[in-house]
């Protein structure tokens, strides 16, 4: 009852309650890639999911399909077969925020050789204003078989508990037929 007695008071509480809003929302939670810091692999070693590595990137703005196949699309990128085979997929931590996420490598070049990848980008203005820049970045799954992928905390915790209980697995059924 004490604010509804004066419209000064409203708008104090009113004003609080904004400002008390934006705090909050601009507020930087902590989440879990930042929790553990992560070693950076070498520049010799060769990518396996769950390795942080240093690359330089780029930006391509042109094409129409990419060598898998597929249409272009934001969230591609292009890399050198021999490191990165094409369904790798990474999580890329530039200078520029806007630019950081998961990307899958869905295209080669000739020009992308060794530790550079080659980011699309729907606007030719924003690929030539990225220039070159160097990034880190994490192979999430390297190629398209999921069993590459990096295992997660949950499947450490849930197969290491499997292991330690000495589980026997199920065998297969005899056919009556034989």
């Amino acid at each position: 009852m004490l604010i509804a007695a004066s419209i000064a008071r409203k708008i104090v509480a009113t004003v609080g309650a904004v400002v008390g809003f934006v705090f909050v929302y601009e507020t930087t939670i902590p989440d879990s890639r930042d929790t553990w810091p992560r070693a950076i692999a070498p520049l010799n070693a060769a990518p396996q999911p769950g390795t942080e590595l240093e690359f330089s990137a780029t930006a391509y703005c042109k094409g129409e399909t990419t060598a898998s196949g597929a249409e272009v699309r934001s969230g591609m990128a292009a890399a050198d077969p021999a490191l990165l085979p094409v369904g790798t997929v990474v999580r890329v931590s530039s200078r520029n925020v806007r630019y950081d996420g998961v990307w899958t490598v869905m295209d080669t070049g000739p020009a992308v050789q060794g530790r550079l990848i080659d980011l699309y980008m729907w606007s030719c203005h924003e690929a030539l204003a990225f220039g070159r820049q160097p990034i880190r970045m994490t192979v999430l799954r390297l190629g398209w078989n999921p069993k590459n992928s990096a295992p997660s905390l949950i499947d450490s915790l849930f197969r290491g508990r499997e292991r330690k209980r000495n589980v026997p697995q199920p065998r297969a059924l005899a056919s009556p037929l034989t």
